[in-house]
């Protein structure tokens, strides 16, 4: 399977269990890597033979911008559905980076990694 990766998509987003999160936000960060067969494109020269990866973008930046939930656990997998939307992408890896979660002591990241794939 070929890969097609989109690395540090950012967003504000109101996600978290605390109420401060919910309230004012924060910036979340999201790799992918989308999984597919890109030969039918590259043989023809195609774009609608494989996955718009500036489609997907804006679409997960409207995820990560969209109703807040608890858990960035519960936003990758929503992310991860909105890729598998795209019919070449047969499986996806999400990680999104949580850079200023509410941590007491000194750290650099926070991040949840989930593959999902049609099967």
């Amino acid at each position: 399977m070929d890969r097609v990766a989109l690395r540090g998509l950012k967003a504000r987003g109101h996600h978290g269990v605390f109420p401060k999160e919910r309230e004012e936000g924060q910036t979340f960060i999201v790799d992918l890597v989308l999984g597919l067969d890109t030969r039918p494109a590259a043989a023809d020269d195609d774009l609608s033979k494989t996955v718009h990866y500036g489609i997907v973008a804006e679409e997960v930046v409207a995820v990560v911008e969209g109703d807040p939930v608890d858990l960035i656990e519960t936003l990758a997998e929503r992310i991860a559905f909105s890729c598998l939307k795209h019919a070449p992408v047969l499986e996806v890896e999400v990680c999104v980076h949580k850079p200023d979660a509410p941590i007491t002591v000194p750290f650099d990241d926070v991040t949840v990694t989930i593959t999902r794939s049609r099967v």
